[in-house]
């Protein structure tokens, strides 16, 4: 027999022969949806560096022309001829003044191409008192913007190394130093500085130091006020400033006559003229035939028009620039240069221009900010090209008028942009061509196009999304949302999503922009795909949440009617997202909510409490419990509406799902909040009760290694190596670690370090505890909970029912109560939270003061501490309580009203509810519930400062969860399609090794087995057997004791896992099932309270998580333990599951069988047994739909569970006499119901006849017996210590007494019994804490 091991080693060429069975392909999987794998939390936010902080405007403009016209300065030895152009201006074609103005005005117009609203000032031949005044008046109006400086310096001698220009003296007789340290106190910053002379780089070094000197200037005045320096007003910094300078320090501008003599002014300024010009002057250039310089001035189009020549190429260059740039400079960098400020950015990217022309002729441009050299970028080339086929059609166009041929430049940019998203591998460098997208957008010919490609960037996950935003995006797409179009809605859509889902702060942007009204609209329109209307309405739950701006706005926009007409949409996503949208759309704002009461809003919500989809079920629990939560004033109109909505939650705390009852705990904190001093009576009514009442504990039956602890005082580890119920939790929920359990060495996640239990990695919610604020220690501890638990089910409060209404707060405290026993850790948690909290303020209420200040004793009620104050107890008779104690339960201390004040109300006279003892003052030097000794809130602080105690606590992160499925990629393929993903391969070769087990075992069985007695593993368990269960498929068995469960590999004989289940102390473990056995399999516990838990993780070395956990059966109450050895004891709770359909079967100590879904996790059906006694087996076969239950009373019953209810039951055999230990119906189509009782009678049914078709004896006094599904074999397990094992005929194959095992060890008594689904194994747990296995003969195997 081979086993994985051999799999695992074995030749390929052995899997060529075999096929995966295909049943495992199509089986459904259980229990495997995000909601179970991933925790339900929301992503980490995105650090937001796309938005800019300070957006900025260059105001003013000084331009400085030093030319002196006709004379050139001495140090500059010219070349004949010579580059004359200034501003494309001969200057010698004129009168020297003519030319200087001429020049002036020319350079004023190229500069408001760029930027027309600024003030501009020229200063032509200046002096320098004339610059000074220039400078401090451009300085003073524009206040805190930014100031540009052009200075030429092509008149007067080059910069000097101590850091100065020149300038003139009044008559021109002698050139003047000016120093840039002047220059810089009278520009101020931020400004920017744009230099055109010889040796231009000096200015940039001295500016350089100039700065640094001012920094410690600043820095000695800062810290010494006495200095010298600190008398004198204090230097303007110089870090905002930025400088483009012509060349380096020791550069000469280029003497080329073909160029002007400002080229780098003409660069900056005239971006496209100059680099046709250039282009022309290439060599390249004589492949276009027919171009000329003077053809070149006669380009037809204006710049700022997209549709013509001139206007294409600029929009081109603009693209091209930007992308050099975002690719090349570093994110932050680009972003402060790029983006902050129109006139900046477009200087910047003009200046990518001058170093690519100024290079050509050894010239280097610096900048301050440097930048990184991008003359030499491959998109330069894409430049070339776009100028060559735009000038290619000029003579033609000039000549004989022909029509303008689009460039292809855009279209080719998007191809290539498609290209990367579809080739593309997972970890690439960003795609180059993103700033030109955005570019397109611009235009309505590719807008569509670049819409879809957009899209598909975005939904490659989180980072592409803060990309597009670096770049820029945002404004684009949210002035795309005035467009009409409606073959945009979908792709907008979309995008919006995207972005939200990455950076909900948008919401802000969207309102002021009246964003909202597209989204409402795509809502409210039906012929759209429900997808896209999903997405419309998260964007729009996005907008509204904790945001009153865009609450208000969506409420005028009708969000409520639109979101309350989908609820019944079919598509899950849909119902889901508008549930959370209208559940944030109440947080907090009470014109919504009473908008929702008017058009019944939580009726129509009732009908998603039982949705399939528990998402959706979650969702409108949120919905219903902001609907009912934190409400300005009361009537008794919302009174009824709020204890109706509760009615309707209570209906759920059996629901299958722990994320629902998380989600139900939280809706009904609202409302506990809500209803404070009410549930303040409750509380001390059930904790009164819970006093006087002993409850018949079940966990005094003596058991070894189990120690009860007392109650009150901290519970006792047991001697064994997994601690109580209390102790694990206490420590896995950092609960109540008193300071004894601490000494026991209890680390912080585990139990003592013996044991390991996988630390309990399911329960997240460990927070501080919400009681009394410097206490550490629970009031209620979990102890107390589920003794009030029980208590309140065996004793009915009749104290209580004195008032018609209260009931309902009982009823929502005993949910809480029940909630807070829950098997799922974070949901107990949760209600422990909420119980505790109350029970806190109920108990300060209830403890008399003392009274510190005798001046503060005054008869008169303090003013209400919240709006709602009277109210609360005057609607509807709920019972008022003395007043003081209702203002004890907020933030306030009462404060003694001073004489001449009068009293702001009556005082209450208490009346029925007012039993418990209240105080009538409290001490002033503490406030009762401020959040600790060091922030007591301020005594006017908030009135209801107390209520986010519970509410800011309890939130359980689903609805940011679900914003996740946006941020992630839709339109990938899921790893489990991809064909060639790890996660295919492996569950591949799990269907190929099962594929095998069950081959090879088939053909052992089909032999024959004729003795059953090899043993072929034993060991001590940690505990005594009470279950076990083989892995169908690979080397593992579970073994389960009263409330643990351990892995052993049979094969090896080792163990490989042990922990703790998480059962109370009083309940054991009664059944266990393998889900997903075929594949990535769960284990499913259910003990005799009616939980279920389902874990995962186990036996490979990563620690065991709980899945998820829901209470199977509700009504079972554990009373008597014990084997099953007479009728009078308890049959546990019993499970049989169905991998096909998905269902599980429950039953045990009830009267009904419930059928579970996991798929919807929800209840199915209940079937009625019709029989007085417990359910001891099950057994159920998907194809037919039948059921077989064995019962206490002997009876087998059959159900078809096609059938109603009542009508269900087909067949009832009542021909054995006693217990029935096992009822296993036959999976073929005409299979067999076999069925044993205690006395050993096995008898066979055919379902359709009434009597049984054979009988055989067995040995009397039955303790445990499993049926092998294939071999037709059965084993019995009795009293008197010894294991048959017969054939379908009836004849023992093998004896297995007294087994001389492990040192010379007996079998003890028999606890349990379990044969493998495939191999003739046979797995056998005894009471001395001994497990075997034994196996056919060697031979066979």
């Amino acid at each position: 027999m081979k086993m994985d091991a051999d799999l695992l080693h074995s030749p390929a060429v052995g899997f060529a022969e075999e096929e995966a069975d295909m049943n495992d392909w199509e089986l459904p999987l259980a229990f495997m949806k995000k909601r179970h794998s991933e925790k339900i939390e929301g992503s980490k936010a995105l650090a937001q560096s796309w938005r800019m902080k300070d957006r900025m405007k260059t105001v003013s403009v000084a331009l400085v022309l030093c030319l002196n016209v006709g004379v050139d300065p001495p140090d500059v030895v010219k070349t004949s001829p010579c580059a004359r152009l200034e501003c494309w201006i001969d200057p010698l074609s004129m009168s020297p003044q003519k030319a200087l103005e001429t020049i002036g005005a020319n350079l004023q117009k190229q500069y408001e191409n760029w930027q027309p609203r600024a003030r501009y000032k020229q200063s032509l031949d200046p002096t320098v008192d004339e610059v000074k005044k220039l400078c401090t008046s451009l300085r003073r109006n524009a206040k805190e913007e930014r100031v540009l400086f052009h200075y030429n310096g092509h008149g007067v001698p080059r910069p000097t190394v101590n850091g100065e220009i020149w300038v003139f003296n009044k008559n021109y007789t002698q050139y003047i130093p000016l120093s840039i340290y002047d220059l810089q106190t009278w520009m101020g910053s931020p400004s920017i500085f744009v230099y055109d002379c010889s040796n231009a780089g000096i200015i940039v070094k001295s500016f350089k130091q100039f700065a640094l000197q001012r920094e410690q200037e600043l820095e000695v005045a800062a810290i010494n006020p006495s200095h010298p320096l600190a008398q004198m007003p204090l230097p303007p910094s110089m870090k905002n400033c930025i400088q483009l300078a012509a060349c380096e320090a020791s550069e000469l501008l280029p003497m080329n006559p073909d160029l002007p003599a400002d080229l780098f002014t003409s660069c900056l300024t005239t971006p496209i003229k100059i680099a046709l010009r250039w282009f022309c002057m290439q060599k390249s250039a004589k492949l276009v035939p027919g171009v000329t310089l003077d053809l070149i001035e006669k380009i037809p189009g204006r710049l700022n028009d997209r549709r013509t020549p001139l206007g294409e190429l600029n929009w081109i260059f603009t693209a091209i620039t930007d992308t050099i740039a975002w690719n090349v400079l570093p994110r932050d960098l680009f972003q402060k240069l790029f983006r902050q400020d129109l006139l900046v950015a477009s200087l910047f990217r003009n200046f990518l221009l001058a170093e690519r022309i100024m290079r050509s002729y050894n010239c280097t441009p610096v900048s301050s900010p440097r930048l990184p050299p991008t003359y030499m970028h491959a998109m330069w080339q894409a430049w070339d090209l776009a100028v060559d086929i735009c000038l290619s059609q000029l003579p033609t166009i000039i000549e004989e008028g022909t029509a303008f041929r689009q460039s292809p430049f855009f279209v080719e940019q998007l191809t290539a942009f498609q290209v990367w998203l579809t080739m593309g591998v997972e970890n690439r460098n960003p795609p180059e061509q993103l700033p030109i997208v955005l570019q397109v957008l611009l235009s309505q010919v590719h807008r569509l196009r670049a819409l879809n490609l957009l899209g598909r960037f975005l939904d490659l996950g989180p980072w592409a999304v803060s990309l597009a935003l670096s770049v820029g995006i945002f404004p684009y797409v949210l002035k795309l949302l005035q467009s009409s179009a409606r073959e945009l809605r979908p792709l907008l859509v979309f995008i919006w999503a995207k972005i939200l889902a990455v950076d909900s702060s948008c919401q802000a942007d969207l309102v002021k922009d009246n964003g909202h009204k597209y989204f409402l609209s795509v809502l409210a329109d039906s012929y759209m795909p429900a997808e896209h209307r999903t997405m419309a309405v998260f964007i729009l739950a996005v907008i509204v949440n904790s945001y009153s701006t865009g609450q208000e706005a969506c409420l005028q926009g009708n969000l409520i009617a639109n979101c309350l007409e989908q609820l019944s949409d079919p598509h899950p996503l849909l119902r889901q997202w508008v549930a959370i949208c209208l559940g944030r759309i109440w947080q907090n704002f009470d014109p919504a909510r009473w908008c929702g009461v008017r058009d019944s809003a939580h009726e129509k919500l009732y009908s998603l409490l039982s949705d399939p989809i528990p998402e959706v079920r979650c969702a409108a629990v949120f919905a219903l419990g902001t609907f009912v939560g934190n409400s300005a004033e009361r009537t008794d109109h919302s009174t009824t509406i709020d204890h109706n909505v509760a009615m309707m939650l209570a209906q759920l705390i059996n629901d299958g799902s722990p994320v629902v009852r998380k989600e139900l705990v939280v809706a009904l904190s609202h409302l506990v909040v809500q209803y404070e001093s009410n549930f303040c009576t409750v509380a001390l009514q059930f904790i009164e009760e819970e006093k006087n009442y002993t409850v018949p504990s079940p966990a005094n039956t003596s058991e070894p290694g189990n120690l009860t602890p007392v109650r009150d005082s901290p519970a006792i580890p047991r001697l064994r190596s997994v601690n109580s119920y209390t102790n694990i939790r206490a420590v896995t929920t950092a609960r109540n670690l008193n300071k004894s359990l601490q000494n026991l060495n209890l680390s912080e996640e585990g139990g003592p370090v013996a044991f390991s239990p996988g630390n309990l990695s399911t329960s997240s919610s460990a927070s501080s505890t919400l009681g009394s604020p410097d206490n550490d220690e629970y009031i209620l501890s979990f102890e107390t909970i589920d003794k009030m638990r029980r208590v309140s089910s065996y004793s009915s409060l009749n104290s209580l029912i004195g008032v018609s209404f209260n009931s309902v707060y009982t009823q929502i405290w005993r949910v809480l109560l029940h909630l807070a026993a829950d098997p799922f850790p974070e949901v107990s948690d949760l209600a422990m939270k909420v119980l505790n909290c109350i029970a806190y303020k109920a108990m300060m209420n209830a403890r008399p003061q003392r009274i510190l200040d005798s001046g503060s004793l005054t008869q008169s009620a303090p003013a209400s501490p919240t709006s709602k104050g009277t109210h609360i107890h005057q609607a509807g008779g709920s019972p008022p309580m003395p007043s003081t104690s209702s203002s004890s339960l907020t933030n306030e201390v009462p404060k003694p009203p001073t004489r001449d004040q009068p009293s702001t109300r009556p005082p209450y006279t208490p009346t029925l509810g007012g039993q418990a003892p209240h105080s009538h003052q409290f001490p002033r030097t503490r406030k009762m519930f401020d959040r600790g000794p060091e922030q007591a809130a301020e005594d006017g602080d908030e009135p209801c400062g107390h209520r986010n105690y519970i509410s800011a606590a309890l939130q359980t992160g689903l609805c940011d969860w679900s914003a996740k499925y946006f941020a992630q990629p839709v339109t990938k393929i899921p790893e489990e399609d991809d064909l060639q993903s790890q996660v295919r391969m492996e569950r591949q070769w799990r269907f190929l090794r099962n594929a095998r087990v069950k081959r090879q075992s088939r053909s052992i069985t089909q032999r024959g087995v004729s003795r059953l007695d090899d043993q072929i593993f034993i060991n001590r368990n940690p505990g005594v057997p009470s279950v076990v269960k083989f892995h169908p498929f690979n080397t593992c068995i579970a073994v389960a004791d009263k409330d643990s469960i351990c892995f052993w590999d049979w094969e090896k004989g080792e163990r490989l896992d042990y922990f703790y289940n998480g059962n109370p102390r009083y309940t054991r473990i009664t059944a266990m099932e393998y889900l997903n056995g075929h594949d990535c399999s769960l284990l499913l516990t259910a003990t005799d309270d009616g939980a279920l838990r389902v874990w995962k993780n186990f036996a490979d070395q990563k620690n065991p998580e709980m899945v998820t956990a829901w209470q199977g059966l509700s009504d079972m109450l554990p009373t008597t333990r014990g084997q099953p050895s007479t009728s009078a004891h308890s049959a546990g709770m019993i499970v049989d599951w169905e991998q096909e359909t998905g269902l599980l079967m429950t039953s045990g100590d009830v009267r009904v069988i419930r059928i579970w879904d996991t798929d919807r996790e929800m209840k199915v059906q209940d079937i009625p047994t019709g029989a007085d006694s417990c359910v001891t087996s099950l057994s159920c076969d998907s194809q037919r739909s039948l059921i077989v239950a064995g019962l206490g009373d002997g009876s087998v019953r059959v159900f078809d569970r096609r059938m109603a209810p009542n009508e269900c039951r087909i067949m009832t055999y009542r021909e054995h006499g006693a217990w029935v230990v096992k009822a296993h119906l036959q999976k073929e189509t005409d299979g067999h119901i076999i069925s044993v009782s205690v006395n050993g009678d096995v008898r066979f049914f055919e379902p359709r006849t009434p009597d049984s078709v054979n009988v055989l004896q067995t040995v009397k006094g039955l303790t445990a017996l499993d049926i092998h599904p294939q071999a037709n074999l059965f084993a019995c397990g009795s009293m008197n210590q010894f294991i048959a094992v017969y054939n379908a005929n009836g004849d023992v194959i093998s004896n297995i007494k007294y087994y001389d095992g492990f040192m010379g060890q007996r079998i003890g008594a028999i606890s349990c019994l379990a044969f493998h689904p495939h191999w003739p194994h046979l797995a056998v747990g005894s009471n001395d804490y001994y497990m075997s296995i034994y196996s056919a003969e060697k031979r066979l195997r």
